[in-house]
């Protein structure tokens, strides 16, 4: 399988995944982008999946329904442009021969889902839409903080080597608040830097690992001392990690 990201508006990016022949999207904003990755690579579009209802990871579906020869995977519990497959955790669904389990990950957006695929051979693949970002994680738009710590200990919960394929390329404004909450973590200034060369080469930080935010994002690192104490400096009254994640989240909703 291949795996392809395809950038759009700004800063999204659309994954494709495919054998060669026929591939599927990841929550296409803008039908634009895919349809000139199906026509460069002569692919048809299989299947698409979504994680969430925003229009920015749905706006392309209308446009690509005339090509697309599967179905739409989305989330039960959220208000998508039909026709589609309502999925929820637990589920499990198929698409270019492969299984994709589903996760409720709310927090972001109350009915968030994430998709995990496991091949046979290499890391597993996760599409994890706008809940967890190289370094950060989503805006609580319409989840609570509890939901989110438990959505974010889910994926923390998935093999290192998982590959991680957030929905934007948020990373170096992610890493910049990060060293603001930990500046003597070595592995985040390591990473930093790596991240800082490929952009400046024009290239995306994705997909990133789970293994490598473990170590670097500081909403998957809520129980680690220096981390807590930096929330307590910015109003947490406790080392709770919910109370630490809530505070993390209003500090970056400001941080400039």
């Amino acid at each position: 399988m291949n795996l392809l990201a395809l950038p759009a508006f700004a800063d999204n990016y659309i994954w494709m995944l495919h054998d060669g022949r026929q591939a599927l999207v990841v929550d296409p904003g803008d039908a634009a982008p895919v349809h000139q990755a199906l026509d460069v690579h002569g692919l048809a579009l299989a299947a698409i999946l979504v994680t969430h209802h925003h229009n920015d990871h749905v706006g392309g579906l209308a446009g690509l329904r005339e090509r697309l020869q599967g179905p739409v995977f989305a989330p039960a519990r959220e208000t998508i442009p039909q026709p589609t497959v309502p999925v929820t955790g637990g589920d499990t669904v198929q698409a270019l021969g492969c299984a994709f389990e589903v996760i409720d990950v709310p927090g972001h957006t109350a009915g968030h889902i994430a998709y995990v695929h496991r091949p046979a051979h290499g890391a597993p693949i996760l599409f994890c839409g706008d809940t967890l970002f190289s370094g950060g994680c989503g805006r609580l738009f319409e989840g609570t903080p509890a939901q989110m710590h438990q959505s974010l200990t889910q994926l923390a919960q998935l093999p290192a080597d998982t590959r991680v394929c957030c929905a934007h390329e948020y990373t170096l404004s992610n890493l910049k608040f990060a060293r603001a909450v930990e500046p003597h973590n070595t592995d985040l200034l390591d990473y930093t830097s790596r991240c800082e060369n490929l952009r400046s080469r024009g290239l995306p930080t994705l997909p990133g690992s789970i293994g490598q935010e473990q170590r670097i994002n500081p909403f998957l690192r809520c129980g680690q001392p220096a981390v807590v104490e930096a929330a307590r400096r910015h109003g947490a009254a406790s080392g709770d990690a919910v109370e630490v994640l809530a505070t993390l989240r209003q500090w970056k909703n400001v941080f400039q």
